[in-house]
């Protein structure tokens, strides 16, 4: 087991890692739009998406993976009337190469922001 860790990305802010690889795969923790110095993206759920992808992409290639060998990612987001304003973006990302997926709203997320992503990815050999 392999703990992962990258200042391109945002600290644990807890007692957590960004992310773990064990055997072949890499699983995420929820990765939520806090810029890699820790300071919160205040904007629309769009431009929060994007600081997570960032972010993603930051530990992903850390890990020695990438968005395109996600096989499964869960979406936790806060109104489900934002879903398609989410997805827009979530399609950015996942245009050509599309992994398993899961979306939930929830009642509260960390720093009550609207969007938090995790994912399991294949590491490159």
């Amino acid at each position: 087991m392999k703990t992962i860790y990258t200042k391109n990305a945002p600290d644990a802010i807890g007692p957590y890692s960004q992310g773990i690889v064990v055997n072949n795969l890499f699983y995420s923790s929820g990765q939520i739009p806090l810029t890699a110095e820790g300071e919160l993206v205040q904007g629309t759920v769009e431009e929060q998406t994007h600081q997570v992808f960032k972010n993603l992409q930051a530990v992903l290639a850390e890990a020695g993976a990438s968005l395109e060998t996600v096989v499964k990612a869960t979406v936790f987001i806060k109104n489900m009337d934002e879903f398609p304003l989410i997805n827009e973006v979530y399609g950015q990302y996942f245009n050509t190469h599309k992994p398993a997926r899961s979306c939930v709203e929830v009642a509260r997320l960390p720093k009550d922001v609207l969007v938090e992503i995790e994912v399991i990815a294949l590491v490159k050999a």
